[in-house]
């Protein structure tokens, strides 16, 4: 008894030093923070975030949650903020993917092969745009637009060129594509039939992520029930038949391009990923039976602390709901896992050559908030796609960081920074307040339809905006530091050979294919889609079958309707 009465002084007076040392050093910092406040600052000084906060001068133990140490753990420990391994890169390094894509399948196999034999580590396929919106090359949609923004991709037989020589068991490909992303889904898992591959040994990543196609980049086909049917169809199929691929990367990347603060791009995003666990689980699904699949995407912009604190915010927030909220079991669904690409808006036209610094900087931000993926941007991507010598310079980039700096050495190195923890905390704070926003909205879909999130982001937009242009926040070459004669930059320039070949092409496959078997499976794809069951088999079907893409689209059209964005401003 008189033990435990001991124990109990010694901690009584314990709290009680800890209590005259925090009372200290609030007065310090109160004094301090006075005489701070006094002195003057420069003249061109903008002291807040890229995303508008508040920026304090310092940070201190003051501006942390009492609990950090719960609320950050160990690496590869519950909730994640310092990082899903226990060993981080120490293990094994982020996977460099470089976005690659553009003219025909062949240019782009050419492309592939290039940065295989220069130390790159998996593939990222960039789709053109009839591609992106479900279009055949050869469909008058198409016209001037076939391979000048990425790979053109129209078939089976587009997808086979396309690896041509590349195993598919030995590569991780991940594939940007949204709203017919099931539809090349099922091209490459063809493709790697036709190689003999064993399709449960394929890995990568589909994009697939079409709630932020209707927030911000506008690659949509059909409305957001059905395409949010079609997939989970995915989830339901590949979680059978190919378990090592992720089967959506949701993505705030293209909601922070489009003007979101890095909050909001937190924020929604997650909002987003709960929206496709919660259609999961409505079908039947056990949640641990594709949480472990479902990965993100996030972009990385210039506030360089910030996107760490992003990262780590993201990770916590995930694990968290992940357990409690939607009861998973598994730690596997728990673990967040996500792919980084420099902020392609931060790229400047302007003095390009200083994009080989922004982006050296922001991969720096991604490495040290955990990535598990990168793509680092060339430095002429805002002028064109990228030539060999710039995109080489982009990977050369990842692989200074990952073998010079001495960065993948240690787990987290900025966990317990005080101003870092302290924007983590905020981070975290702002995305569960957005959150209740958004359910006070009716919840994604019906804040999407409202436009809620495209007014939010449109407002942020414009807010940045208005401080560059009024030269409140300096970008460099832009709005200060300008040179008037700036030397050309040598640019990839893509032409309309590519679109000669694709017609060709596909005039080619639609001689040569079997048009009766190319019948009877699209009307067995109508038939999976009219009876509300799992289309992925059908799909698949008419893949092997070379039905076209536009042909498998406009089967699903017919059925799901298509999507058009009602006016919101």
């Amino acid at each position: 008894m008189t033990a435990r009465r001991t124990d109990r002084n010694a901690d009584s007076a314990k709290l009680t030093e800890q209590e005259r040392e925090l009372a200290q050093l609030r007065a310090e910092v109160t004094a301090w923070r006075a005489k701070a406040a006094a002195l003057p600052l420069r003249p061109d000084a903008n002291i807040t975030s890229v995303s508008g906060g508040g920026v304090e001068p310092a940070y201190t133990p003051l501006d942390l949650s009492p609990d950090v140490i719960g609320a950050t753990g160990l690496p590869g420990q519950f909730p994640y903020t310092r990082g899903i391994h226990p060993t981080m890169y120490r293990g094994r390094l982020w996977t460099m993917r470089q976005f690659a894509g553009f003219g025909t399948a062949d240019d782009t196999n050419q492309r592939y092969k290039f940065l295989l034999e220069r130390g790159q580590t998996g593939l990222s396929v960039a789709f053109d745009f009839p591609t992106l919106m479900g279009y055949d090359s050869d469909h008058p949609r198409s016209e001037g637009e076939v391979g000048k923004c990425g790979v053109a991709i129209s078939s089976l037989a587009d997808m086979e060129t396309l690896f041509d020589g590349i195993p598919l068991d030995k590569v991780s490909t991940s594939m940007t594509i949204n709203g017919p992303a099931a539809m090349l889904f099922c091209f490459y898992v063809a493709a790697a039939e036709r190689q003999g591959v064993d399709i449960a040994e394929l890995q990568g990543t589909i994009q697939n992520d079409i709630l932020k196609e209707y927030m911000a980049q506008h690659a949509w086909i059909f409305p957001a029930e059905p395409a949010l049917k079609v997939i989970v169809d995915l989830f339901e199929w590949a979680a059978e038949h190919t378990p090592k691929w992720n089967t959506i990367s949701i993505s705030g990347y293209h909601i922070r391009e489009a003007g979101a603060t890095a909050a909001q791009e937190l924020a929604f995003t997650l909002a987003n990923g709960f929206c496709y666990v919660e259609h999961g689980v409505a079908r039947g699904l056990p949640v641990d039976s594709f949480g472990p699949r479902l990965s993100f995407f996030w972009d990385i912009h210039n506030d360089f602390f910030e996107e760490i604190a992003k990262l780590r915010a993201a990770r916590r927030i995930w694990a968290r709901h992940l357990r409690e909220r939607y009861g998973a079991r598994d730690p596997r669904s728990w673990k967040m896992r996500f792919h980084c690409q420099t902020a392609g808006v931060t790229l400047t036209a302007q003095q390009p050559h200083n994009n080989v610094v922004r982006v050296a900087y922001q991969a720096l931000a991604a490495v040290l908030g955990g990535t598990q993926s990168l793509h680092t941007n060339a430095l002429d991507e805002t002028l064109a796609l990228p030539t060999e010598e710039s995109v080489r310079i982009a990977l050369r980039t990842q692989q200074i960081l990952a073998y010079e700096t001495g960065v993948p050495n240690v787990a987290d190195p900025l966990g317990g920074s005080y101003y870092l923890e302290a924007l983590t905390d905020g981070m975290e704070r702002e995305a569960e307040g957005l959150f209740a926003e958004i359910e006070a909205q009716g919840g994604v879909v019906q804040a999407i339809e409202s436009g809620w999130f495209q007014r939010q982001i449109a407002h942020s937009s414009m807010r940045f905006q208005a401080e560059m242009e009024q030269g409140r926040r300096t970008i460099v070459g832009v709005n200060d530091f300008v040179e008037e004669a700036e030397g050309p930059v040598n640019i990839l320039k893509v032409g309309d050979a590519a679109e000669r070949t694709q017609r060709q092409r596909m005039a080619n496959l639609r001689a040569r294919r079997d048009d009766a078997l190319v019948t009877e499976r699209l009307e067995a794809l109508g038939r999976a889609a009219a009876n509300n069951v799992n289309i992925i088999p059908a799909m698949l079907d008419c893949a092997r079958a070379y039905c076209t893409l536009f042909e498998i689209r406009h089967v699903l059209e017919e059925i799901y309707g298509s999507y058009r964005e009602p006016v919101f401003f």
